[in-house]
């Protein structure tokens, strides 16, 4: 499969590094030569210098007829206009990164039907979707369901204290829920494994097992009623909104005026004020310690993470930080961040889910992309269509770990059978996803 990713920004770069990653044939269009130079250096990819918008590039051999065309740009109006080209020339799908609300929620028909752009990329928004499902499963580091709903999966840290930590998963007396887990690295874990403390922790099973096991976690926070977001940018302008709704008190900090007045347009009862993040004088008058958690989304990783910070040394019971680098993730967790997401990777994991197609319904990038959880619709003539899950040799690095057959969700063991139609949720490590593949793909 050929893909074609018009600009070579952050997003640009960090999509086009994960496709080449996974093994697909990737072009990058920049026509920027120092930006070029650093992809062709950087990337297993073949690089074009030239305007992504052009005829000329357009008809280029290696653009024309390719299967995917990914328009990552810092202009809304470019990527639009370079998608409706490529139609023109042969490009079957098109994908497209659109930043603005008006363009992205209320022209939405407009650019699916008369631009035929197959996909619209909102990182801001895709962020901040992220974020409202998070704290609205307080005992979590992340959140993501699955197969309608049926199926939820949450990512807990282990404490000291906690009673699974030492015993072997064979002997720990819960649901069997625990299917993959984090120390320094990622682990498909087996019985004989154990759980320390700072572990990062996967638990998956039906949606009410999983609510009703969060109640009991060692590490659940208290209900969040009173919400602090520093930063009003596009992240904040949708995540203020959202937040509200949901019932909670939220306080926004921006020193942009014009943002200010924007984001309380849009506030019924919150609170917008103009000043300095990293005025320890306002944040503490402002009630930074009564705070039940502090969102920091400033366009700044490095500010973000001393607001973080300083948000915890003046007593902030949570805090998540939005980074654009991908590798500041775990950096950021090991000083103390609570949540740390990365605005590329969500957008990253929509991409990819797109362009491997076939029966995958969602992907979701686990730990900096170091191992992924795959929703995918069985097709009628795949391989593993009426065996059992021990008859099926699949590498160690990957795990069935829930199956929804005839609308009903289970945990599965090793005589699970997989049918036609069933909805399979996988953990696979990110560097295994292509070996793991053709055993859930359509043989036709």
């Amino acid at each position: 499969m050929r893909i074609v990713i018009v600009g070579a920004g952050k997003l640009g770069y960090s999509i086009a590094q994960l496709l080449a990653e996974d093994q697909y044939d990737v072009v990058v269009v920049e026509i920027d030569e120092k930006r070029r130079e650093v992809v062709k250096n950087s990337l297993d990819v073949l690089t074009i210098g030239g305007n992504g918008c052009s005829p000329n590039t357009l008809d280029d051999p290696d653009i024309r007829d390719a299967d995917v065309l990914i328009a990552s740009t810092d202009s809304d109006e470019v990527n639009m206009v370079t998608c409706m080209m490529a139609k023109n020339y042969g490009v079957k799908h098109t994908v497209a990164r659109i930043r603005n609300t008006e363009y992205a929620l209320t022209a939405k028909d407009l650019l699916n039907q008369g631009m035929n752009i197959d996909l619209i990329l909102n990182p801001e928004r895709i962020t901040a979707t992220e974020i409202n499902h998070i704290l609205m499963t307080p005992s979590a580091l992340d959140v993501d369901d699955f197969a309608e709903g049926k199926v939820r999966m949450f990512e807990a840290r282990m404490s000291d204290a906690s009673p699974y930590v030492g015993v072997p998963l064979k002997d720990l007396e819960i649901p069997k829920q625990i299917l993959l887990f984090r120390r320094h690295k990622m682990i498909i874990p087996h019985g004989d494994d154990m759980l320390e403390p700072g572990d990062n922790v996967y638990f998956v099973g039906q949606q009410s097992a999983i609510k009703e096991f969060e109640e009991t976690f060692v590490n659940t926070y208290e209900k969040i009623e009173r919400v602090m977001i520093i930063g009003a940018g596009r992240t904040g302008r949708f995540l203020a909104p959202m937040l509200e709704e949901q019932g909670l008190f939220v306080k926004v900090i921006e020193k942009n005026k014009d943002r200010c007045q924007l984001i309380a347009q849009k506030l019924e009862n919150g609170i917008v004020l103009c000043g300095d993040g990293t005025d320890i004088d306002l944040l503490t008058e402002e009630g930074i310690a009564e705070a039940d958690v502090v969102i920091c989304i400033t366009e700044d990783d490095k500010l973000n993470l001393l607001l973080a910070l300083m948000a915890k040394h003046l007593g902030a019971k949570k805090t998540i930080v939005r980074v654009a680098r991908n590798e500041y993730v775990e950096l950021m967790e090991k000083v103390g961040v609570d949540i740390v997401l990365s605005s590329r990777l969500l957008s990253s994991g929509e991409v990819l889910r797109f362009v491997r197609k076939g029966g995958i319904v969602s992907v979701s990038l686990l730990e900096g992309a170091k191992a992924e959880a795959l929703e995918i619709i069985l097709p009628d003539d795949c391989e593993v269509i009426g065996k059992s899950l021990k008859d099926i040799k699949l590498p160690r690095a990957c795990l069935v770990c829930a199956v929804v057959h005839d609308n009903e969700a289970v945990v599965p063991n090793g005589n699970t059978v997989l049918y036609a139609g069933d909805r399979i949720i996988i953990f696979v490590k990110s560097e295994f996803v292509k070996r793991v593949m053709p055993f859930f793909e359509s043989r036709g």
